[in-house]
């Protein structure tokens, strides 16, 4: 009796990868998209901000290359600006402008406040409370930078009042610019109350009265 083999053959057939439906295409666009866009959005902020950082450097830059006014290129006087006396002076207040003329041959720079100082006719000190802001007749403009050219001039309001209330009787009246240490001394025959200024910031004309 013959023996009959018989041979079992296993075929084994490969797993194809599961193919992507429409929404799976779908959702990853969209995925990619907002990438993109995020990437997009953040660029544009990033050289917004680094355009304005460069415009504030380029700003501070030209500024600093002008250099400050010193006294000994400035002339102060007290002027009236073409402002009528009479409208300075009632009501025991008085007022006058501060004027700083660039006599040299280039722009210089102005900013802030002017120190101010009285003094008798002997030069002795008197006590003075300089109050940096409005004045009875002008309204302060505030820091800012003041470029003076050449010839130019930059503007403060000087104000006080006389009527005689614990009033210093004043010879001369010391005038400090912004950063700077040396004063110039301006003749100044004016009665002023508890020794007080008042005085605005520097601009580039004579602020406005009324």
């Amino acid at each position: 009796m013959r023996s009959t083999s018989t041979t079992s053959t296993i075929m084994t057939r490969a797993t194809a990868a599961p193919r992507s439906t429409p929404a799976t295409r779908t959702t990853a666009g969209v995925a990619v998209m907002a990438a993109a866009l995020l990437a997009a959005g953040l660029s544009a902020s990033s050289a917004s901000a680094t355009g304005s950082a460069a415009g504030d450097h380029a700003r501070k830059a030209s500024a600093a290359a002008v250099p400050t006014c010193k006294l000994g290129g400035l002339k102060v006087t007290l002027d009236d600006g073409g402002v009528d006396p009479g409208v300075r002076n009632g009501m025991s207040h008085a007022g006058i402008y501060l004027r700083f003329k660039n006599t040299t041959d280039h722009t210089c720079l102005l900013r802030g406040y002017p120190g101010l100082g009285l003094e008798r006719t002997d030069h002795k000190a008197l006590a003075t409370k300089a109050e940096w802001g409005s004045t009875w007749y002008a309204k302060d403009p505030g820091k800012t930078n003041v470029r003076v050219e050449s010839g130019d001039s930059a503007w403060a309001d000087l104000a006080w009042t006389q009527s005689g209330t614990d009033a210093v009787q004043a010879g001369y009246l010391k005038v400090t610019p912004p950063a700077e240490t040396k004063s110039a001394t301006l003749r100044f025959d004016r009665l002023v109350d508890w020794g007080r200024l008042q005085v605005t910031s520097l601009a580039d004309q004579p602020p406005k009265i009324g």
